[in-house]
């Protein structure tokens, strides 16, 4: 990302417009400064374009060292987003290897005019561009407030006449990290055929994604990755999706957008249609290969109206549902996803690869990273650590399975079905090494699979739900106020959460500071004495 400009650089290319440190119509150099600093970004697109750049340094980064992978949280709001990345900042003071997803998911069922809908591409195609404009939107409002805060602080200290202090200041505003970060938008399939997904992505982009995400399943079919029912598209028609989406970071000057390609083979046992071969070994004939199929004998003979397949020598009939999809061989998804990742890698011009699994188990997916990783060795993978998993169920049965393999303990020791999440089991020996196995998950799955970054898909959206559900619970319960100051306020005051004084949060003070600066004495605040913001000033 281009270095911004220090205030010096700015103070003195203002100045050499207004030597007399004001513009004819009253307003102050330095208040100009201040307003080019908040304007972290002039356009949403200069956004995509600086952020494709910073997840490309990642991308390098983490190709020199697997154990700097990148992570992401699912938001649904640019209020989420927003929070979520202070939340970082005031872990780890900077925001560096940390992403949002906007999930087509969470936008299905929480974003869209129709109501509340399941992850099928029911929602407008606009209202992920728009989801993508606000959490931006968001974010450079978070730059704005923080940054207004630090003029703050160097007014008061030029009052006072505290050089050090304004030194200070001067450093703190020329060191500003900015909110925003790279967003990984899902384009679910691309919402028709490759025009709709290229006139789409644009649209995706100019609202500031660096990165798209999309998935090898046919449109008008789209299912859940985590559903049944999911249908695939041949490789020739997903590479041609990929190539529409390059086309459009192409167009629009985002010459680093990053595209990651999610195959769905693993739990997809359908296909909607059988490709054409040209030659042996071509990507439909590979395709081809795993349909599932049946001999036509003189005891099976063709019917009026079937289909045949020419293979290996002999003519086959594939198997066909009533509504005409087609089948694939049980058990051939794991191939299939190797291939699909290969074909999408070196065909389609993809970045990262995103393999959808039922369970999440490292070893089978470092098992197919390894594989895709013979063709193409710095393959790599975002990840959805999805809460359509069990994560403790799943945790414990593996550590089950590993210490009954081991000789550990025998089979009698511990349940082995949903009884293990239990209460119970959690501070016993094979609930804690459960939970070690969570914490320590995605390092063993970024240093071990290949994978660059680890997302949650859906997280604000249990989030929201629980957090409502406890407050809901106790103030409509026995603890009325209690509830709400208990479990919100005083753990918002204690953790340094800036949303407890919401006012600032959203712009009050940013408001009453361009009030000063085109009305001085005259501006008429929210900020004086009787804002009750003022209880949380020492906070």
């Amino acid at each position: 990302m281009a270095q911004r400009k220090t205030y010096a650089e700015l103070r003195a290319e203002v100045l050499a417009r207004y030597p007399s440190g004001q513009t004819p119509g009253g307003v102050t150099v330095d208040d100009i400064v201040q307003l080019k600093l908040q304007n972290t970004f002039d356009t949403h697109l200069d956004v995509a374009r600086a952020m494709a750049k910073v997840m490309r340094e990642d991308m390098a980064a983490y190709d020199a060292d697997p154990s700097l992978s990148t992570q992401s949280l699912g938001c649904w709001s640019g209020f989420h987003a927003q929070q979520m990345i202070k939340s970082v900042k005031r872990l780890r003071g900077t925001t560096k290897r940390v992403y949002v997803y906007l999930s087509g998911w969470m936008v299905a069922g929480l974003r869209n005019r129709w109501g509340h809908l399941p992850d099928q591409s029911m929602h407008e195609k606009t209202a992920v561009a728009d989801l993508i404009q606000e959490i931006y939107t968001s974010l450079r409002q978070a730059d704005e407030v923080a940054i207004n805060d630090l003029f703050k602080d160097l007014r008061k200290a030029r009052d006072a006449g505290d050089s050090a202090a304004e030194k200070a200041a001067i450093a703190a505003i020329d060191n500003f990290e900015t909110h925003v970060v790279p967003i990984i938008a899902d384009i679910d399939a691309g919402f028709g055929n490759e025009h709709a997904t290229y006139l789409l992505a644009k649209e995706l982009i100019k609202a500031g994604a660096c990165c798209l995400q999309i998935e090898n399943q046919v449109s008008d079919a789209k299912q859940c990755g985590h559903q049944d029912g999911k249908v695939t598209v041949p490789r020739e028609d997903f590479i041609e999706k990929l190539r529409a989406c390059r086309l459009a970071f192409e167009e629009l000057g985002v010459d680093d957008g990053v595209i990651v390609a999610r195959t769905d083979s693993l739990g997809a046992g359908l296909t909607q249609k059988i490709p054409v071969s040209q030659q042996p070994g071509d990507l439909a004939a590979e395709y081809i290969k795993w349909l599932r199929t049946e001999p036509i004998t003189d005891a099976n003979p063709m019917k009026e109206g079937e289909i045949a397949l020419f293979q290996d020598g002999r003519f086959v009939r594939p198997a066909r549902l009533p509504n005409g999809l087609f089948l694939f061989q049980e058990g051939s998804g794991r191939a299939r996803v190797v291939e699909d990742c290969i074909a999408s890698l070196t065909q389609g011009g993809a970045d990262l690869l995103w393999i959808e699994t039922d369970t999440p188990n490292v070893d089978e997916i470092a098992g197919m990273v390894n594989d895709i990783r013979k063709v193409v060795p710095n393959a790599k993978l975002t990840y959805n650590n999805s809460p359509s998993f069990n994560w403790t169920l799943n945790l414990r049965k593996q550590v089950r399975d590993q210490w009954i393999a081991e000789g550990k303990i025998s089979e009698t020791d511990y349940p082995a079905g949903s009884e293990l999440m239990k209460p119970e089991f959690d501070q016993t020996d094979l609930g804690r090494e459960a939970d070690d196995r969570l914490r320590r998950f995605q390092t063993d799955i970024s240093t071990r699979a290949g994978v660059f970054h680890n997302l949650i898909t859906l997280p604000t959206f249990h989030l929201t739900a629980k957090s409502v559900d406890e407050l809901s619970r106790g103030y409509f319960g026995e603890d009325k106020m209690l509830a709400y100051v208990a479990t919100v306020q005083r753990e918002e005051i204690r953790r340094g959460i800036s949303a407890v004084k919401h006012q600032h949060e959203v712009g009050s003070d940013l408001g009453d500071t361009f009030k000063e600066m085109v009305a001085g004495e005259r501006a008429l605040k929210a900020g004086g004495q009787a804002n009750t913001m003022n209880q949380f000033a020492a906070e």
